[in-house]
């Protein structure tokens, strides 16, 4: 199975790495999937404009450049590393208030999507472009910084319509999610190299998307926890986990 990683950001948003820098870090350790996901905030609201003032989100004049990028950094990778590099971004609704709040992963994206709208029209955007939709840290990350609940208020509702759901945030492995049933990734959300310590997805595919995307769909995958030079295995839906530990 291969080492992924599928919730990046580069200094196109929030993250400090450029993602030449990202493919190298990487590349060199080995890892045979990644996807740069930088955020896509909303035009209209409050945050979204702080957000796009502060340079810290894509837009609809940085995405094309964005998009190139990665597309030729993921030949690079593939090249000297043997490594596929997936375009996405994180559309990224945030409110003041937690529950009124959701990040959406859209991975193999071709085209700009804005990040303004309701969740299900954001969805059916992304699968539009054949692309798969991921329900971004959908509880508590278990650190203090903004959260974001409403994907998870209405879970019931929207099941059906999300790829897959993450199960960890960083190193930290979300009880409720794991328990829920519901079809599930774990990702670092990295954005700067002591994020690196987290969980992971080992994933059993082929190096192009469609085998990729037909792996998580299958949830063909297990998950693991990084630490350099060890790895502590964690089979998918297993139930001998050590919450103490874990959550």
């Amino acid at each position: 199975m291969m080492l992924a990683d599928m919730h990046i950001h580069s200094t196109y948003s929030d993250g400090k790495l450029t993602i030449p820098e990202i493919v190298d870090f990487f590349g060199s350790k080995g890892f045979r999937i990644i996807a740069i996901t930088d955020h896509l905030c909303e035009e209209n609201s409050f945050l979204g404009k702080a957000s796009n003032f502060l340079k810290k989100t894509l837009t609809k004049e940085t995405f094309p450049c964005y998009l190139e990028e990665v597309r030729r950094e993921g030949e690079r990778a593939m090249e000297r590393y043997g490594m596929m590099v997936i375009p996405g971004i994180e559309l990224t609704k945030n409110s003041m208030t937690f529950h009124k709040s959701a990040h959406i992963i859209a991975l193999g994206i071709k085209e700009y999507i804005s990040a303004d709208g309701e969740i299900i029209d954001l969805i059916n955007r992304i699968k539009a472009q054949d692309a798969l939709a991921i329900a971004a840290h959908p509880v508590s990350t278990r650190f203090f910084e903004h959260q974001t609940y409403q994907l998870w208020d209405n879970r019931v509702e929207l099941a059906g319509m999300f790829d897959a759901w993450e199960v960890a945030s960083g190193p930290f492995l979300f009880k409720e999610v794991m328990e829920s049933g519901l079809p599930l990734i774990a990702n670092s959300d990295f954005h700067h190299p002591k994020q690196m310590r987290s969980w992971k997805t080992l994933i059993r595919c082929e190096l192009n998307f469609e085998s990729f995307k037909m792996a998580i769909k299958a949830q063909d995958i297990q998950f693991t926890f990084y630490e350099e030079a060890e790895h502590v295995e964690l089979k998918h839906a297993s139930n001998e986990v050590d919450w103490g530990t874990y959550a």
